[in-house]
C-alpha cells in the first residue's frame, strides 16, 4: 500500500495519516484541536506534538472552546507546568484567547466549520501533487484565512499555520496523487 513519504519511519505517523489527515472535518471541538495542536507545533516537528497528543486532550478538557476559553491564572500555571505539553506561555496564552475568538466566530457563522469551509466553497481543494516538493508551505487561501482570523483576534495563525490545518481538516487533499488515501479521499 503507497503512502505519502512524510508519514513513513513511524507507526504513529502512518496511523495519523491513514486515519486523520486530510479527512474533512466538520466537526468544531475537531477544528479546536488542530487549531491547538498546530498552534503549539510552531518552530517544533509535527511527531512531537502527536507524542504530546493524549497529554494535550486531558489538559485541555478534551479541547472544549467553551471550557478553554473560561482558564485562569490557576489553569495557565498548571498548563505551565505540564511537562505533557509544550510549555511555552505564549502558545498556551494564545490557546485560551483562540478559544474565546474561536466562540465568537460560532456565534457569528453558526460554527467554526461554517465559517472555515466558505474559504473553499464548502469543498476540499485538490492538490493534485506527484511529489513532496510540490507541496506548498503555504498558499493564497491559507494567506487571506490567516489574515481574516489575525483580523479576529487569533494568535499564532500565520498562513504557514492556517495551511497545515487546512490539510490536516482536509479542506485540503494535499496526499500525494499515488496514496491510497488520495483516492480514497477523491470516491
Amino acid at each position: 500500500m503507497k503512502r505519502c513519504e512524510w508519514c513513513l519511519g513511524s507507526d504513529l505517523y502512518m496511523q495519523y495519516h491513514d486515519k486523520e489527515w486530510g479527512t474533512p472535518v466538520f466537526d468544531d471541538n475537531r477544528h479546536f484541536e488542530f487549531l491547538t495542536l498546530e498552534a503549539a507545533q510552531a518552530g517544533l516537528s509535527w511527531i512531537t506534538i502527536l507524542k504530546k497528543r493524549e497529554n494535550y486532550r486531558q489538559a485541555y478538557d478534551n479541547f472544549d472552546p467553551q471550557k478553554v476559553a473560561l482558564y485562569g491564572e490557576e489553569k495557565r500555571a498548571e498548563l505551565l507546568a505540564n511537562a505533557g505539553i509544550v510549555r511555552n506561555r505564549l502558545k498556551i496564552d494564545s490557546s485560551i484567547n483562540n478559544a474565546q475568538r474561536f466562540l465568537e466566530v460560532q456565534k457569528e457563522f453558526g460554527s467554526f466549520s461554517n465559517y472555515i469551509w466558505s474559504f473553499v466553497g464548502g469543498k476540499p481543494v485538490v492538490g493534485n501533487r506527484k511529489t513532496l516538493e510540490e507541496i506548498p508551505a503555504k498558499t493564497e487561501i491559507s494567506d487571506k484565512l490567516s489574515k481574516d482570523l489575525k483580523k479576529r483576534g487569533f494568535r499564532f495563525v500565520g498562513s504557514t499555520v492556517i495551511y497545515s490545518h487546512l490539510q490536516a481538516a482536509g479542506l485540503v487533499n494535499d496526499h500525494l496523487t499515488d496514496c491510497f488515501r488520495f483516492g480514497e479521499l477523491m470516491a
